[in-house]
């Protein structure tokens, strides 16, 4: 009975009713377990030299991540976990602009911290794959753990189509399994179904640039990777990587 009512009154000392807060909350955790998941199968696929992980398992761990950060907060904050999602939902007139730069700063600094966390999980095979040197391009690289960079050969125009139609594929159809007036996904099964469809668009437009899709999800994790020692060099488009 005394725990039952000690937890009765922790539950109600702990419970945020400001809704902004709230959605805050929600967006950077949903976010974050989206950036770990994703970063965690880059990690698993580069340090270990491609033995515990490989294309497959990094696109289809991404896809799942997707999926869970819509249920862990989908009806808190709508899950947004990305700017360029957001931005859509601004423009469509159902998330208020106000909100907007607020969503983006939580979304970009969760993406910041899941990458801290996939560096101090991975801390030593890093480091070990690495040879002791934090590099961007070379045999040995690691900053692709991180953010996404382009294959050898493709230009900066190339790239920037890339991601302009990726993205474009992707929110086109998480808007239309939004629309109430178009064919109805089952209830509940929403997360799933963009699951798959981000699963479709890294199968087939991943090669170019790494399918980022999401401005948070690039810049938060290569920032973190500028200031742990990769350096600059993050910041500039790196051509013939290999």
């Amino acid at each position: 009975m005394g725990t039952t009512s000690f937890l009765t009154r922790a539950r109600a000392l702990l419970r945020i009713r400001n809704q902004l807060v709230r959605e805050c909350l929600a967006e950077l955790l949903s976010t974050f377990v989206l950036i770990i998941i994703t970063l965690g199968c880059s990690a698993q696929k580069i340090a270990f030299f491609e033995t515990k992980g490989n294309i497959v398992t990094s696109y289809v761990g991404s896809a799942v991540a997707v999926m869970v950060g819509i249920y862990t907060a989908g009806g808190i904050s709508g899950a947004h976990m990305n700017p360029a999602f957001s931005l859509a939902m601004c423009l469509t007139g159902q998330f208020p602009w106000w909100k907007f730069p607020i969503f983006v700063v939580v979304q970009t600094f969760a993406s910041f911290i899941s990458a801290g966390a996939v560096y101090i999980l991975y801390y030593d095979a890093i480091w070990y794959y690495s040879n002791g040197t934090l590099t961007v391009s070379g045999p040995r690289e690691t900053a692709s753990i991180f953010a996404t960079y382009p294959a050898d050969n493709i230009s900066v125009a190339n790239g920037f189509l890339d991601q302009v139609i990726g993205t474009g594929v992707l929110l086109v159809g998480v808007m239309g399994l939004m629309d109430a007036r178009n064919k109805p996904v089952p209830k509940g099964l929403e997360p799933v179904v963009v699951a798959l469809l981000v699963l479709s668009i890294e199968c087939s437009m991943g090669a170019n640039c790494g399918c980022p899709l999401n401005p948070a999800r690039d810049f938060g994790p290569r920032l973190f990777t500028y200031l742990a020692g990769w350096g600059s060099e993050v910041f500039r488009w790196v051509e013939g990587r290999g």
